[in-house]
């Protein structure tokens, strides 16, 4: 009867053992493919700036710097190895990006362009889904570092190398408190 217990209490043990590896495997993969869904929504926003760059050039002839400064920012995305590299041309660009919609506000004529707008309210929509991306990705890596840290979890965790994502955080420049001047 002795070895009945001791029997499934090892049976219990191998099959927890086993449903908490199977339940690492499919946080980690879901974390892949949420940071999947972001990569897919950040190369559809690269997509659409060198055809919002061109549309703009014809109008600000003399605002060389900023669009250097929006295609220096897309090339440094095209670049990126890491998650972390892609993180930071993301913020880079979502900067330059904001401040080629300001330079927009002086030129009239390009405001009312079918093209520009066409391509700002399509990057704007691309935005919206980058925003939702973001969120349900950071959402995903917080359950997968919650099971990979909290007990008795974290020992499966430990033994099979399962190591924690990091979030998709928000840059400093985005953390400042706007400022509003009339």
């Amino acid at each position: 009867m002795f070895k009945w217990i001791i029997l499934a209490i090892v049976i219990l043990i191998i099959l927890w053992f086993i449903a908490t590896y199977n339940k690492l495997v499919v946080l980690r993969n879901r974390v892949k493919d949420q940071w999947s869904q972001i990569d897919v929504q950040l190369k559809r926003r690269f997509d659409l700036i060198p055809n919002l760059v061109e549309t703009i050039k014809g109008y600000t002839k003399h605002e060389k710097s900023t669009l250097e400064d929006v295609i220096k920012a897309r090339n440094t995305y095209l670049s990126a190895g890491t998650k972390e590299d892609v993180m930071e041309a993301n913020n880079m660009l979502e900067a330059t990006v904001s401040k080629l919609f300001a330079l927009s506000e002086s030129y009239p004529d390009l405001k009312a362009n079918e093209n520009f707008i066409s391509m700002q309210d399509e990057l704007h929509d691309t935005e919206g889904k980058i925003a939702s991306a973001r969120q349900f990705y950071n959402d995903t890596v917080l359950k997968y570092n919650n099971k990979i840290e909290v007990v008795p979890s974290n020992i499966v965790a430990s033994l099979f190398k399962f190591q924690k994502e990091s979030f998709f955080e928000a840059n400093e420049e985005e953390r400042k408190n706007v400022q509003v001047k009339f």
